[in-house]
């Protein structure tokens, strides 16, 4: 048989690592990279090169690709998804889903409708880090579950926020963008906090308490906390800022009365805590487009049912992160993108630094540009706290908000 084909749809930034990972995969018989589709034609293209999807899908049947693979910005995902799967295509979309709780309803009902795959890219869905965690709570190993929260403390520059035209935007004219640390960046924070929750669905949230605030000149948040409660009654707190002094590895924590788990979802590394032990363990890894490609091997109509609900792929598989198990990071985002905007941390409260000497801030997506970056005073002990504790920044009464500690929420 050959090999699926497959178009990566926005091949600059983000978009690069998707075509090495179609590369590794082409090594190994498993995929073929039949296009790119970019505004820009790049220098080297390694596929034929169109402007665009709709370029793409008018150049005959021969040139359909059986997968693409959209890296493209936030406020496209439901119209070009839609668009591939309405031509029968499976799709693999970058994360956030969508813009807005309405498109990603939209987006549900296009890939019950037509029957195609539809992938979202929460890679950490893929780690076997987060089956062990859910069966080490399951097992009672810290004891009863008193609340699950992700702290996030990274670094971007001004050049990240310069990178396009929708970087940091809230909306573009009347269409929604969400370009936020809790939509974007660290959206991983917040939907694999979710996932070792058990909330996959948008029921599976009761209510979302947001306290956005941002030290950059963007409209978008660069610095907030959550406080989430599902409708199980499990308690979530996020504490997550791209204005640390230093990136430090994004973590999931998951407390209990008899100890807590600690996963750092990049490094798929597992940390068990109870009493005087500690245990620590690292995972492998499935990478989300093979999980695709093996769920639709073997033809045949999709549409069967796991026993969770939720349609089976069309070779009896089941995807790591389906459209529709990205729901309840949906109601959180849906949260952020209602809010009012993020409230200016005050210039008493922070300090600019100059990262170009720093390999580890210059890299995080600022391969050049001004390397300038804010540091929010003390912002990695108020995260912990905020996703220790299940309480915003405003309700601990971190200095910045203006607002004494409010205790007893």
């Amino acid at each position: 048989m050959r090999p699926p084909k497959v178009a990566v749809v926005g091949i600059h930034g983000h978009g690069g690592s998707h075509l090495r990972t179609v590369a590794g995969l082409e090594a190994r018989g498993l995929a073929r990279l039949s296009a790119v589709v970019d505004p820009r034609e790049p220098a080297d293209a390694a596929a034929p090169w169109f402007a665009n999807l709709g370029d793409l899908l008018s150049a005959g049947r021969d040139a359909l690709p059986d997968v693409v693979v959209l890296s493209t910005p936030i406020h496209t995902h439901l119209p070009l998804a839609r668009t591939a799967m309405e031509a029968g295509i499976d799709v693999l979309l970058e994360k956030p889903t969508t813009a807005s709780l309405a498109e990603h309803a939209e987006l549900v009902a296009v890939a019950g409708r037509t029957g195609q795959l539809c992938q979202v890219g929460f890679q950490t869905f893929g780690s076997h880090a987060l089956p062990a965690v859910a069966d080490m709570i399951a097992r009672g190993e810290i004891g009863q579950v008193t609340g699950i929260g992700a702290v996030g403390t990274w670094v971007r520059t001004a050049a990240y926020w310069a990178r396009s035209p929708w970087a940091g935007r809230r909306r573009i004219g009347d269409r929604a963008v969400v370009d936020g640390v809790v939509t974007n960046p660290l959206a991983h924070a917040v939907a694999t906090a979710l996932w070792v929750g058990g909330a996959r669905t948008t029921a599976d949230i009761a209510y979302v308490h947001t306290d956005l605030w941002r030290a950059n000149p963007i409209e978008a948040d660069d610095t907030s906390s959550l406080r989430v409660v599902g409708t199980d009654g499990t308690r979530y707190g996020f504490g997550l800022t791209l204005c640390a002094a230093a990136r430090t590895p994004a973590r999931v924590i998951v407390r209990g009365t008899a100890g807590q788990i600690e996963l750092e979802y990049e490094h798929d590394l597992v940390r068990l805590r109870t009493g005087r032990v500690v245990a620590e363990k690292q995972y492998e890894r499935t990478g989300l487009l093979e999980n695709l490609l093996a769920v639709r091997a073997g033809g045949g109509a999709g549409g069967a049912q796991s026993a969770d609900g939720v349609p089976a792929g069309r070779g009896g598989g089941r995807l790591l992160c389906d459209v529709r198990d990205t729901g309840a990071f949906m109601r959180v985002l849906e949260a952020v993108r209602t809010a009012p905007d993020p409230a200016p941390i005050g210039d008493t409260f922070v300090d600019w630094a100059d990262g170009a000497a720093d390999p580890g801030v210059v890299g995080q997506g600022n391969p050049s540009g001004d390397t300038r970056h804010p540091v929010v005073h003390d912002v990695a002990a108020w995260c912990e706290r905020a996703a220790r504790e299940q309480r915003t920044f405003t309700e601990l009464g971190a200095p910045w908000t203006g607002r004494p500690s409010i205790r007893g929420t």
